[in-house]
């Protein structure tokens, strides 16, 4: 795509305080469009704070409606759910309804449900305002990725905005585990009034700092079979991906939802190939720079995914540490993140968005081979700590430029369908490493049972680093 700009765009970026970059030169911006990139990346961190400060606080809800554990896990399932099979649908509409419009219209539902979370009497109710909630953040995320692609031109300007991007990101969960921790000991019900005070000032940063969405020369139609489809078919999906690792990967209710979610998703192909206008242009998938970007990113989620996943069997279940305990052996990751993310705009710009991406998919090789080391006893220093740095190393550098490659080349009316597709991949991704690793080395009851899984996150390593395969080659 080329990244010249109308007389209308370059309006609209010098109304929002964009500054070009002189040619080999830094990138700089002016405050307002600071401010923009803090609400953009302050979605993302929302998404990141809402997940694993629940995570933390389970048992206290558990406890507090007497549900056991099969229902509890729905907390948490809800979310993933309806935000998995939203995305797609989420990013569609934001390009065709307005960015600005779906992100508010998100945030908005998105505090009120929270609220109603806080107040709530049964655990019903509580499992429902975590699906709405999972519902407005499928909208809100894509929304947020697809300004941020349209607000900072290609090259410097959008790897420099990714970067700091992928910082909030990971600084949403990290720091959600710790706050958590915090809140859940003073009462549960904040860990749901919390994500409603970041909902509201978000909805009222982009009110006032985000410009008018445009108007479209045409009516935005919405293909109501395609949508149906879609959304039916990505719902069963997550779902059967989520709930896999209660009833089996193999069993026939996997198999069955496996079956007919394809089913659906063919249905919606079938469908997206004939209608005049097309929920997903099917023609995107042709790119494949853009197909490598996805399935990297589906499969770099699966390994980080059932990376957490055994660690925290590791020291909790297996060692009796406490949720925040780990929280701190995660610490070294997370500032590696801050560190590098801020960082990363210039390093893409000068070794090239491609050659970022390898080392970070690499690093995560010696990364999961170390943890082969772990032993009766927590080895911080000579393994916990070192894997946590290479893995935040390796995290840092991968998912923004994953970001940066499965956004590059994309029309700005397909901006929304990229972030949509990206973000599923990761989310449908993460479901999914969850799901195998756990049907890998369940019961996990002793130190043995873990090494399995260990090399099903490091079988994902080697695919991330095989799908890149699939790129385009260029001279």
């Amino acid at each position: 795509m080329s990244t010249s700009l109308t007389p209308d765009e370059q309006k609209r970026d010098g109304d929002a305080g964009a500054t070009p970059a002189a040619a080999g030169g830094p990138v700089r911006w002016k405050a307002r469009q600071w401010i923009l990139l803090f609400i953009f990346s302050g979605a993302i961190m929302l998404d990141g704070l809402e997940n694993s400060m629940i995570a933390v606080a389970i048992p206290e809800i558990q406890a507090a409606f007497g549900v056991s554990a099969a229902t509890a896990q729905w907390v948490p399932g809800a979310y993933i759910l309806a935000f998995g099979a939203f995305l797609l649908l989420g990013g569609r509409c934001a390009d065709l309804f307005g960015r600005k419009r779906v992100f508010v219209i998100g945030m908005a539902v998105f505090a009120v449900i929270s609220l109603l979370g806080a107040f709530a009497d049964d655990a019903l109710l509580i499992i429902v305002t975590r699906f709405v909630k999972g519902v407005a953040a499928g909208f809100t995320a894509p929304a947020a990725m697809s300004l941020l692609a349209t607000t900072f031109r290609e090259g410097p300007e959008r790897n420099k905005a990714f970067g700091i991007f992928n910082v909030f990101e990971a600084s949403g969960y990290s720091s959600g585990l710790l706050i958590g921790g915090v809140l859940a000991a003073v009462n549960w019900r904040s860990t749901f009034v919390l994500p409603a005070v970041v909902a509201v000032l978000l909805m009222l940063g982009a009110l006032k700092y985000l410009p008018k969405d445009q108007p479209r020369t045409e009516r935005a139609r919405l293909d109501i079979g395609g949508a149906l489809t879609l959304l039916l078919g990505m719902m069963l999906l997550v779902f059967t991906v989520v709930s896999a690792p209660e009833v089996g990967l193999g069993s026939w209710r996997s198999i069955g939802g496996f079956a007919l979610s394809i089913a659906l998703l063919v249905a919606f192909v079938l469908i997206e190939r004939r209608v005049a206008d097309p929920l997903i242009r099917l023609g995107i998938f042709r790119d494949r720079n853009i197909v490598a970007a996805n399935v990297s990113s589906f499969l770099l989620y699966g390994g980080a995914m059932a990376f957490q996943f055994v660690l925290a069997l590791y020291l909790q279940n297996l060692n009796g540490w406490e949720p925040w305990h780990m929280s701190f052996v995660l610490l070294p990751a997370g500032l590696m993140v801050v560190v590098i993310g801020p960082k990363l705009g210039d390093m893409m710009e000068r070794f090239g968005v491609n050659k970022v991406l390898m080392v970070g998919l690499v690093s995560f090789i010696p990364c999961y081979l170390l943890l082969l080391r772990i032993g009766p006893e927590p080895a911080l220093w000579t393994v916990l700590v070192p894997v946590s740095v290479i893995w935040g190393f390796g995290f840092a550098l991968s998912l923004a430029a994953l970001m940066v490659s499965g956004t590059n080349g994309v029309s700005d009316e397909e901006q929304g369908l990229a972030a949509g597709l990206l973000n599923s991949s990761l989310q449908v991704g993460g479901a999914f490493g969850l799901a195998v690793v756990t049907a890998v080395i369940v019961p996990a009851v002793q130190l043995g049972d873990l090494y399995p899984g260990v090399w099903v996150i490091l079988g994902f390593a080697v695919l991330t680093l095989a799908a890149q395969g699939l790129r385009k080659k260029t001279p």
